[in-house]
């Protein structure tokens, strides 16, 4: 668990619209944290990764060392042992040279995730995907729905949310029961539909989608997803991972601009990351 110090007392000499703002500042700075500290634990989603390139940062230093040596990649590899694999991944990735890392490439199974998180993991192009079909998957139950945590905490809101998910539910019924095919009496279900989707993609596109998925600015579903992913690829590849996550870790500032938080501390995210 990351321990935020705070001071036991407020500025002196201060008006109390300022002491308001004080306390303020520090609650944004420990909840920009715990975003990242906490969030794997908001929802019921399952990841697991499946399979994944057979030593993959062997085969990534050899393709480095492809471009500038005389032999062979095939006889490179034989040559290789991890820890110059490693050292020659660590110099090439500091160098910019990504392209290498292609080489590798990861497959996760991803359960109980709503439509609306798949929605935004597509837009990740450089990957495959196959997901599970509304036209033979049918939806019944309050069981088939993914539930935001700032409606759960609700106890009003959870119940119009729960009774709207029910009567969709019961007209997708209706619609079945008058012989609407699935395909269309689909048409009705929401987002928070729950879903499963097989996803691989290579070392690379992992770790663009990391930098953008694994920030505090992230949607909170999504941002789980990334961070549970990010966690099993470096048990697979450490070296090749140690430095991912969110954007501003690489960068070593913000690329969100204006739209950055001024109370989010790059170095306590980075060193939360590193800790994956």
């Amino acid at each position: 668990m990351l321990l935020v110090r705070q001071q036991k007392t407020t500025p002196a000499f201060c008006s109390r619209e300022a002491i308001k703002i004080w306390h303020q500042g520090c609650k944004r700075y420990i909840t920009c944290i715990r975003l990242i500290e906490k969030t794997w634990r908001i929802a019921e989603l399952k990841v697991k990764l499946l399979k994944y390139t057979p030593n993959p940062e062997l085969l990534c230093a050899a393709a480095a060392m492809t471009s500038y040596k005389s032999e062979g990649t095939s006889k490179l590899l034989e040559k290789l042992d991890l820890e110059k694999a490693r050292k020659t991944i660590r110099r090439v990735i500091s160098s910019g040279h990504h392209s290498v890392i292609e080489h590798a490439s990861f497959t996760f199974s991803v359960e109980e995730v709503s439509r609306a998180l798949t929605h935004q993991l597509v837009r990740h192009r450089i990957a495959s995907y196959t997901q599970q079909s509304q036209r033979y998957v049918t939806y019944d139950t309050l069981e088939r729905y993914v539930t935001p945590p700032n409606i759960l905490k609700n106890k009003e809101a959870k119940k119009i949310y729960n009774e709207t998910l029910m009567k969709i539910s019961d007209t997708y019924q209706k619609l079945l029961k008058y012989e609407v095919p699935k395909e269309d009496a689909r048409f009705i279900l929401p987002n928070a539909s729950k879903t499963n989707i097989l996803i691989t993609m290579n070392a690379r596109e992992l770790h663009h989608f990391f930098n953008l998925r694994c920030c505090a600015r992230s949607q909170w579903e999504i941002r789980e997803l990334a961070i549970e992913m990010l966690r099993l690829a470096k048990r697979a590849a450490p070296v090749i991972f140690e430095n991912a996550g969110p954007s501003c870790i690489e960068l070593g500032y913000c690329p969100e601009g204006a739209l950055k938080d001024p109370t989010c501390k790059i170095e306590e995210i980075k060193k939360k990351f590193m800790k994956l």
